[in-house]
């Protein structure tokens, strides 16, 4: 109501001041004709009584703003200080001869300080729609200089909304020259910032500030070439792009954050056109035509509605019919303009890795069919044949892979004459790569070098990963070859495994398709070519490589990899009650145990040494993540005993980082989907760890190691045991009980050698169960003991006590709890009453403008509701919780009273720093 008050006065201050103008006109019309008179008389003092009605209405909006917003500006509750923003910004908006000053002024920039995000929003918003007006930037001066900074710094806010809206100001002070260029570095680092909208945001920051600002726009009309001004933009967003070129990720990102603002980008004969040299004008170095090569391939992409870049939600794109429309308008322009200059292009650059990739993906976007409505059959025979070239001057993953792709859409998407050209291409290309590929076998045997081998068999992999090669006798010369040369290199042992392994899948899947299988083929399949490989394989699970890096690290990888998709591919429960079911196959333990003996040598291997593998190109096929990955595919789909493996693979949970936890997560979320009862696995997965806890203390005597062992178990049974929580307890009880009985048996089943598993697994789980429950427990467990002089070995059994003394007071506790729930005193819960006349610490240096000033802000308030909660958690906390804290705090002679006295003081004055810092340090958050 105050702030609405305001605003109506500066409705009645603007409309006397309109009056004040229009009286001031006539008199001074009046005057000209006559010096005085009744007519002047009576306008001098309309005019003076309108001038006091103006000072009494703006003395007013001064008592208000000083007796209500300066107080409640910043109020405990956000919607208050958000209305108090926002109004104060239409009142300098609306009434500048009064509020656009720095008295006035200060609040908005303090506010871009606090600590709710609609609050600083509010602000931002309101010093966005002062600099829209050019007469408000002299007045705004040293209000910018003192607070740009701050300003510069939203742009990179906690909250999305805010930090979009801060990018938008900032454009504001570019466009008014307000704030300095070298201040913009941490501004175009958020170009491959991960939010969308604040890299949008960016991107049209930094095409309107360093790409159209700079362009010459009386040039332009003076030629009147719009290929010249293409060419110009085009230039500019080159000499952005190589601060992004050693990165083609990155580079992705900063063409996506600027596509939507730069037609120039869809100017598909300019670039064309810059790529061929046709303009002596403009020259490009060798890292430009790679960027613009990269960025004619994103762009084509982005005119069609894919994504360059890859989404946060991963959700499926969905378009209307006015998109799908446009898009195939591009599409044909793209065709147009490529279809003459294709064959070029890739003649000039198909030497080069770098540039050949980005450039044969671009067909993949085209229209075909106006191949032939336009009579260029010629063109497209030309593109064809010089992929197939590519494809064998480059023995590189990315280009192949872009070969390969584009061969088989012009092979499947084209049409009539087009099409049957285009599959004798594939033909003459298979037929070629199998006799380069019997060739370099035979020159591996005759003892000459290896690469010819190895590349022709990355060609041969690229072109299994889509379709079916018929390769022939070459099966069985690449068996020989591994039987033959154990110390080859081994990298090219990894393709020849990965290439039968795909010739298996592919004589499989044949066979699955087929309608009638011969007894010869399922011969051939499972006897020959399956057995051979299973056997290969089987030779580098018994003699592992050297995983320490390097290729062996590769090849250790693809074995686990490969294995484990045979395992599923010939699961027995899939061919079940066929006629293949002569092909169902399940390992046996001695074989799974030795497959996870080596996995468990990949996940050891520390990230220094996976990050010097030898091979880069397939970095993300042999990785600790495709490792666990086909680990948990073969528990998760039944194609190996769950006995062994299940249990191994949960017992690393939460071991080896973010990734490989999510995994087991998700492993661990199937199996309890799948099963109605997981303790015996979880049971195993605790024991299995426990026992590598023992070996470590057995077969060391660093105690750093048996500690560490000791606290990755205790972290298992923390996060199994986590699982069940709220109503889960109740409806799992069985379960929970099922593991603290089986767990105290283990524990005595070798005591005192096996006791540390009570306290470091067990007592997580008892503290799921009711009281009654651990009473029975805590009695059972007593009653092991009964005969046992436990003081011979007091260090041995010390897990025993403190397990045992751990029950009695979680016992206790709950007793008590249960008499408080009956008694007399209930202590209050909820929020803390608010406490009165609390002096808190000013928000801001600045002379307070009333005594109001030093009332509590928000942030100390919060302190002490901190301190209020945290006094209520202490209470509430377990007596060995308690017990610890005072042991430790007798030790360090420190009476627990100053303890606490310290932990509110720092408690407060924390929450005093935050409320003023910036979003990085959470305050703003």
């Amino acid at each position: 109501m105050g702030l609405q008050l305001v605003t109506s006065f500066i409705n009645v201050a603007k409309m006397l001041a309109a009056q004040r103008e229009t009286t001031q006109r006539q008199l001074n019309a009046e005057k000209k004709k006559r010096a005085d008179g009744p007519r002047v008389e009576s306008l001098n003092k309309r005019l003076s009584t309108t001038h006091e009605k103006i000072t009494v209405t703006e003395e007013m909006m001064r008592k208000l703003f000083t007796g209500l917003f300066v107080h409640r500006y910043r109020d405990i509750d956000p919607d208050i200080r958000m209305s108090c923003i926002e109004s104060l910004g239409v009142w300098v908006l609306s009434y500048p001869s009064l509020f656009l000053q720095d008295l006035y002024l200060k609040y908005l920039g303090w506010t871009l300080n606090d600590k709710i995000a609609g609050v600083r929003k509010a602000s931002v918003l309101a010093l966005q729609n002062l600099y829209e007006v050019e007469d408000n930037v002299p007045s705004l001066n040293l209000f910018t200089e003192r607070f740009y900074k701050r300003m510069l710094e939203l742009a990179d806010d906690i909250d999305i909304s805010v930090a979009v809206c801060a990018i938008g100001l900032v454009k504001q002070l570019l466009r008014h020259q307000l704030v300095p260029d070298e201040e913009l570095g941490s501004l175009y680092d958020l170009l491959i910032d991960d939010p969308p909208e604040i890299r949008h945001a960016i991107g049209a920051l930094v095409y309107d500030h360093l790409i159209a600002q700079k362009f010459n726009d009386s040039q332009s009309r003076s030629t009147g070439n719009d290929s010249d001004s293409s060419e110009v933009l085009l230039s500019r967003m080159l000499q952005i792009l190589k601060e992004f070129s050693a990165d083609p990720i990155l580079s992705l990102y900063v063409i996506d954050d600027v596509w939507d603002y730069m037609g120039a980008m869809k100017d598909w004969k300019c670039i064309i056109g810059m790529l061929l040299e046709d303009n002596p004008s403009v020259e490009l170095n060798d890292v430009d035509a790679t960027n613009l090569i990269r960025l004619l391939s994103a762009s084509v992409r982005k005119a069609v509605g894919e994504r360059i870049v890859p989404a946060t939600d991963n959700r499926k794109q969905h378009f209307t019919k006015a998109q799908k429309e446009a898009f195939e308008s591009n599409r044909r322009d793209i065709t147009n303009a490529m279809m003459k200059n294709y064959p070029q292009l890739l003649h000039k650059f198909m030497a080069e890795k770098e540039k050949v990739a980005p450039l044969v993906e671009v067909i993949i976007h085209i229209n075909l069919e106006l191949y032939s409505l336009k009579s260029k059959e010629q063109n497209f025979k030309a593109v064809l044949q010089l992929m197939k070239a590519a494809f064998f001057k480059h023995g590189e993953k990315d280009a192949l892979r872009s070969c390969v792709k584009a061969v088989k859409f012009c092979a499947t998407e084209s049409r009539g004459e087009l099409q049957d050209f285009a599959r004798n291409q594939v033909k003459e290309l298979e037929d070629e790569l199998i006799a380069k590929l019997k060739s370099a076998i035979k020159d591996v045997v005759n003892g000459d070098d290896e690469y010819s081998l190895l590349v022709n068999l990355k060609r041969l992999y690229e072109l299994q990963l889509l379709w079916q090669v018929p390769i022939g006798s070459l099966y069985g010369d690449f068996g020989h070859i591994l039987q033959r040369f154990r110390n080859i290199d081994e990298e090219v042992i990894t393709f020849l495994l990965l290439n039968m392994y795909l010739h298996v899948a592919w004589c499989l899947h044949s066979m699955i398709s087929s309608e009638t299988v011969s007894e010869l083929s399922i011969s051939s399949l499972m006897l020959e070519k399956r057995s051979v490989l299973f056997e290969q394989l089987d030779y580098y699970l018994c003699n592992p490589p050297k995983v320490e890096g390097g290729s062996g690290y590769q090849l250790a990888c693809r074995v686990c990899s490969i294995l484990a998709e045979l395992w599923c591919l010939f699961k027995k429960s899939k061919f079940a009650s066929t006629k293949l079911e002569i092909l169902g196959y399940c390992p046996d333990e001695s074989t799974v145990q030795k497959y996870w003996k080596l996995c468990e040598q990949l996940l050891d291997v520390s990230d220094e040494i996976e990050d010097e593998d030898g091979n880069k190109e397939y970095i993300e096929d042999t990785n600790r993540d495709t490792v666990i990955l086909a680990a948990t595919k073969l528990v998760a789909n039944d194609s190996v005993p769950m006995e062994h493996l299940g249990p191994e693979i949960i017992s690393r949970f939460g071991m080896y980082g973010t990734s490989v936890t999510e995994i087991i997560k998700h492993l661990i979320t199937a199996l309890k989907k799948k099963y109605d009862d997981v303790s015996n696995i979880f049971l195993e997965a605790l024991k299995t760890s426990h026992q590598r806890y023992l070996l470590v203390v057995s077969s060391s005597s660093d105690k750093s190691l048996s500690s560490k062992s000791f606290q990755e178990c205790k972290d298992l049974a923390s996060r199994l045991s986590g699982s069940y929580v709220g109503a889960a307890r109740n409806k799992h009880k069985s379960e929970i009980l099922n593991i603290v009985r089986e767990g105290i048996n283990y524990a005595f089943s070798d005591a005192p050698k096996q006791l540390s598993f009570l306290d470091g697994v067990v007592l997580h789980f008892v503290s799921k169960l009711p009281t009654p429950d651990i009473l029975d427990i805590m009695r059972g467990v007593e009653k092991r003991t009964e005969n046992v002089k436990t003081d011979q070995d007091p260090s041995g059994w010390r897990p025993y006590h403190v397990f045992l003394e751990s029950l009695r007071e979680k016992y206790a506790k709950n007793e008590s709890l249960q008499d408080e729930k009956g008694g007399v005193t209930v202590r209050r819960r909820g929020r803390p009453r608010k406490k009165q006349n609390i002096q808190g610490k000013r928000l801001f240096d600045e002379q307070p403008s009333s005594d109001e000033e030093d009332s509590i802000s928000g942030s100390d308030q919060d302190a002490e509701d901190e301190n209020q909660m945290q006094m209520e958690e202490e209470e509430d906390a377990p007596l060995i919780h308690t017990i610890r804290s005072t042991s430790k705090l007798r030790s360090l002679k420190m009476p627990r009273e100053d303890y606490s006295n310290q932990q509110k003081s720092g408690d407060s004055g924390r929450a005093t720093k935050n409320l003023a810092t910036s979003r990085t340090s959470g305050a703003s958050g």
